[in-house]
């Protein structure tokens, strides 16, 4: 049965890095990547209902932790398509505010997501769906015990070519960070940095 789930495997961490690669080719495909999102479930199962809760619907913050997981197997281009559409779905929600779920149906040209009538508006974990979709793209690690900050193999999806960290705090220090896109990869410029910590970037 094809659902979200099997996206899971790539956010804990558990698949090889084969079958990850195959997973993120199955999530993407028009069967189960909607366009603003990645179904719970895939429209070649029998159970599919683009506004069923758990058979169909695209969860936010389903989507944020398996953009993580594509983003952990160097898959970053999968991540922002990913971001992209939770991003433009968000254009269209009152006030910008992502719900706890949308429906399933296919993006269609010049229509938004459809709503899922009685979702809750909004919702802490789809809220922050949108900083764990960001980290994902940046590969934001941060370690407290080395006072580090990682980006490994950056990247920014195409609306967004510039980005500001402020006030980041790491094991008593602060940085303020500049990221900008470029066509083959993110810069990342210190701005301010009061306290010793290290920034590093893997390309």
């Amino acid at each position: 049965m094809l659902t979200s789930n099997a996206g899971q495997c790539l956010f804990s961490g558990i698949a090889l890095p084969e079958h990850a690669r195959r997973v993120a080719q199955i999530l993407l495909a028009s069967e189960s990547f909607s366009g603003w999102g990645i179904r719970s479930l895939a429209t070649t199962e029998a159970r599919y209902n683009p506004m069923g809760y758990h058979n169909g619907g695209v969860w936010p913050h389903d989507n944020a932790l398996i953009a993580l997981g594509l983003s952990h197997y160097g898959m970053a281009e999968e991540a922002a398509r990913v971001f992209t559409g939770m991003f433009d779905a968000a254009m269209y929600f009152d006030l910008h505010r992502v719900p706890e779920l949308f429906c399933g149906f296919p993006r269609d040209e010049g229509e938004g997501p459809v709503l899922y009538p009685v979702a809750c508006a909004p919702q802490a974990w789809s809220a922050a769906s949108a900083f764990l979709l960001f980290q994902a793209c940046l590969g934001l690690k941060i370690s407290g015990i080395d006072s580090k900050i990682s980006f490994v193999r950056p990247s920014l999806p195409p609306f967004l070519n510039e980005a500001r960290i402020l006030n980041l705090q790491v094991a008593g220090t602060t940085v303020d960070l500049a990221l900008v896109r470029h066509e083959q990869d993110v810069s990342v410029n210190v701005l301010r940095r009061k306290g010793d910590v290290e920034i590093v970037v893997v390309m």
